[in-house]
C-alpha cells in the first residue's frame, strides 16, 4: 500500500508552515503577475543591452575560446568535446541552436569564419534567455518557500544584480548555469513542502544539469538532500527504507541530468578526470601566476564581491534573512544556510578568485536578502499600518537602487566601442602592411587578420608581423633558459617574461610598434615588488619609445580605479566611459626602426 501511494502521499508541512498553504500554493494577485511580467521584461533588456560588445571580437579568453568553438567542434565529431576544463552542457546546447539556425557543418563553420558576429550574438542571447529563465524560477523558488511577495522581490532583485546582468552579456556558462541551478533550489523546496516523488525527480535532475553546465554548481544538491531529510523528519517516524530509496531517487536523477549534460563524463571517464585535474590546478594555481591578485583571502574576497556583485544592502539584507532564519525556522535555515556556507568556505580556500565564481549559490542569498526586506516591512505595517505601503516601497528601493544604477551604468558602457576595436581602426590606417608589431595578450588572433589582403606575402593572412608573446627564452624569473631554448608562456605569466633587454630584440627584428594593455600592464604596477623586471620595461619602453596614440575606456577627469582583476574586464566602477582597458601604442626608434 505504501508504495503504491508514495506519488501522492503527504507527510505534512515543517512547524513553520503549519495551517498555511501559502508556501505551497501562493495566491494568484493580479498585480503581482502583472509586476513580474514587467520585472521579466526589464530582466531580458538590461542583458540584451550593450550585448554586441566588442564585436566582431570576442575579447573574453573564455568566452572566445572555451564554450562557442567547442560547440562548432562537435559538427565535425560526436558530442565527445575531447575538452573536460568546463562541463560541456552549455556547449552541447549552443550545438542544438546553430544546428537548428544555420542546419549544416557547412553553413555553421561559414558563418564562424566570416561572421563570428552572427555566431556569437546567437550565444549571448541565448545566455540573456536563460538568465531571464533564472530570474522567473527566482519568483517560483521564494514564492515556494515564504510567498509571492518574497518572489516577486526574489526576480526582481536577480533581474538586475549586477553580476548576472553583466555576465548575461556573455557566451560563458557562469549565467545559464543558473537557470538549472534555480530549478534544482525550487525542486529542494517542494520537497520539504508536499515530498512527491515527482519533485525529488526534478531537483536531482536539475542539479545534474547544473553540474553539467558548471561543475561547481553541483552545490545544489545538498539543499535537496537536505529538504528529503526535512520532510522524512516533518512527516514522523518514518521508515528508513523510504528515506533510502527518496535519496536514491535524487541520486540517480542527478546523475541523469549530468548525462544528458554531459554524456562523455562517463563514456569517456578519464578524460573527464584529466579536465577536472586540471581545472583544480588551475583554481589552485600557482604563486607566481597569481601576480595582480592582491587580495589574499578568498573568503574575504568573494563576501566582498557580494556588495557589489548583488549590492551592500542586499547582501547585508541576505545576513540579516539568515539569523533570522536560524533564530526561528531551523527547517529553512538548514535547507539554505549550508550551501552557500560550505561554498564560500571550499572556493575561498583556492589560491584563485573571481566573483562570477560565486554565482552558483546566489539565488540562495538573493531569497535571503527579499525574505529579510519582506520581514522588515511587515514589522512596520504591524506597528504601524498606515506606513505600511511607504515601507514596502521604501524596503524595494533600498534592495534594488544599486543593481539597478550599476547595471544601466554598464550597460551604456557595453554599447560603445571598445578600446581595442578603436586601436585596431587607427592600426589599420597608420601601420603599414607587413611592420613589425608586438601587442600584449589581450586580443584574440582574429584581430590580426588583414581585412583587406594587403600583404600578401604574409602567409599567416595577418596584417603585421606580430612578435609571439606566448614564447619566451627566459624563466619565471627572467633568466635565460640554458642552450637558447624557448618555452611556452600563458597569458598569466607574460609579466614574467619582461625585461629593458626585449625592447632591444625587438629593433633588431624590426618590430618598430608596442602596443600595451592596462589589464597586463597594471597587474605588474599592482605588486612591484613581485615583478621589477616588469615595471623596468614598461619604464625603458617610455622613455625608448614615443607614444603616438592612447586610447582610454575612462571618463575625462575621472581617476582609474586600483588594479582588480574584476573590476579591469567588468566595468563596474564608475570611471569607466567605454568597455576595453586603457591601450598605448609606441613607436620605437633607432637600428631597423630608424
Amino acid at each position: 500500500m505504501a508504495s503504491s501511494t508514495v506519488h501522492r502521499l503527504r507527510f505534512g508541512a515543517p512547524p513553520s508552515l503549519a495551517g498555511s498553504r501559502r508556501g505551497l500554493l501562493p495566491e494568484r494577485d493580479r498585480t503581482v503577475t502583472l509586476a513580474l511580467v514587467v520585472v521579466l521584461l526589464a530582466a531580458f533588456g538590461l542583458r540584451l543591452w550593450g550585448i554586441g560588445n566588442g564585436m566582431p571580437f570576442s575579447y573574453n579568453s573564455d568566452e572566445e575560446g572555451h564554450f562557442v568553438p567547442i560547440a562548432i567542434g562537435f559538427f565535425g565529431h560526436s558530442l565527445d568535446p575531447r575538452y573536460f576544463l568546463n562541463p560541456p552542457g552549455y556547449s552541447e546546447l549552443l550545438y542544438a541552436i546553430y544546428a537548428v539556425w544555420f542546419g549544416s557543418r557547412e553553413a555553421v563553420s561559414k558563418a564562424f569564419t566570416n561572421d563570428p558576429t552572427q555566431v556569437f550574438l546567437i550565444a549571448r542571447v541565448t545566455t540573456a534567455l536563460l538568465g531571464t529563465l533564472a530570474v522567473w524560477l527566482l519568483h517560483a523558488l521564494g514564492s515556494r518557500l515564504f510567498e509571492r511577495r518574497v518572489g516577486l522581490l526574489s526576480a526582481a532583485l536577480g533581474a538586475c544584480a549586477f553580476l548576472p546582468v553583466f555576465y548575461g552579456h556573455l557566451a560563458l556558462n557562469d549565467v545559464p548555469t543558473l537557470a538549472p541551478a534555480t530549478l534544482s533550489l525550487l525542486g529542494a523546496a517542494l520537497v520539504l513542502r508536499r515530498g512527491w516523488t515527482l519533485d525529488v525527480l526534478l531537483g536531482g535532475f536539475a542539479a545534474g544539469l547544473a553540474a553539467g553546465t558548471k561543475y561547481t554548481a553541483g552545490i545544489v544538491l545538498l539543499p535537496l538532500l537536505t529538504a528529503i531529510a526535512l520532510h522524512l523528519r516533518a512527516g514522523g517516524a518514518a521508515p528508513v527504507a523510504r528515506g533510502a530509496r527518496m535519496v536514491a531517487l535524487a541520486l540517480v536523477a542527478a546523475l541523469a541530468g549530468l548525462f544528458v549534460a554531459s554524456p562523455y563524463t562517463f563514456l569517456d571517464f578519464s578524460a573527464f578526470h584529466a579536465g577536472i585535474s586540471e581545472q583544480q590546478g588551475l583554481a589552485g594555481g600557482d604563486e607566481l601566476a597569481k601576480l595582480g591578485l592582491t587580495q589574499r583571502s578568498g573568503i574575504v574576497y568573494y563576501l566582498w564581491s557580494l556588495t557589489w556583485g548583488l549590492g551592500w544592502v542586499p547582501a547585508l539584507a541576505a545576513l540579516g534573512g539568515a539569523v533570522r532564519l536560524a533564530l526561528r525556522d531551523r527547517a529553512l535555515a538548514l535547507l539554505l544556510l549550508p550551501a552557500p556556507l560550505l561554498y564560500v568556505l571550499y572556493m575561498g580556500t583556492q589560491d584563485r578568485y573571481f566573483g562570477r565564481w560565486i554565482l552558483p549559490v546566489l539565488p540562495i542569498v538573493i531569497v535571503l536578502a527579499a525574505s529579510f526586506g519582506l520581514a522588515v516591512v511587515r514589522t512596520v505595517a504591524r506597528r504601524a499600518p498606515a506606513l505600511g505601503p511607504l515601507a514596502g516601497v521604501v524596503v524595494a528601493a533600498a534592495l534594488l537602487a544599486q543593481g539597478v544604477v550599476t547595471s544601466l551604468h554598464v550597460d551604456v558602457v557595453l554599447a560603445r566601442a571598445d578600446t581595442r576595436n578603436a586601436v585596431r581602426g587607427w592600426m589599420l590606417a597608420q601601420i603599414p602592411a607587413g611592420a613589425g608589431v608586438v601587442v600584449e595578450p589581450v586580443v584574440p588572433d582574429a584581430w590580426y587578420a588583414d581585412p583587406d589582403h594587403a600583404h600578401p606575402a604574409l602567409p599567416d593572412g595577418n596584417r603585421w608581423r606580430l612578435w609571439d608573446t606566448a614564447r619566451a627564452n627566459v624563466d619565471d624569473a627572467g633568466r635565460p633558459l640554458p642552450g637558447g631554448r624557448t618555452r611556452y608562456v600563458r597569458v598569466d605569466k607574460y609579466e614574467r617574461t619582461l625585461r629593458p633587454a626585449l625592447l632591444d630584440d625587438y629593433v633588431r627584428g624590426g618590430y618598430c610598434w608596442v602596443v600595451t594593455a592596462s589589464m597586463q600592464r597594471d597587474r605588474a604596477f599592482a605588486q612591484p615588488q613581485q615583478a621589477p623586471l616588469a615595471i623596468a620595461y614598461y619604464r625603458a619602453l617610455e622613455q625608448q619609445g614615443q607614444v603616438v596614440l592612447r586610447a582610454t575606456p575612462y571618463k575625462a577627469g575621472a581617476t582609474p580605479p586600483a588594479f582588480n582583476f574584476d573590476w579591469s574586464f567588468d566595468y563596474y566602477p564608475f570611471a569607466y566611459e567605454r568597455p576595453g582597458p586603457q591601450m598605448a601604442v609606441y613607436r620605437l626608434h633607432g637600428g631597423r626602426c630608424g
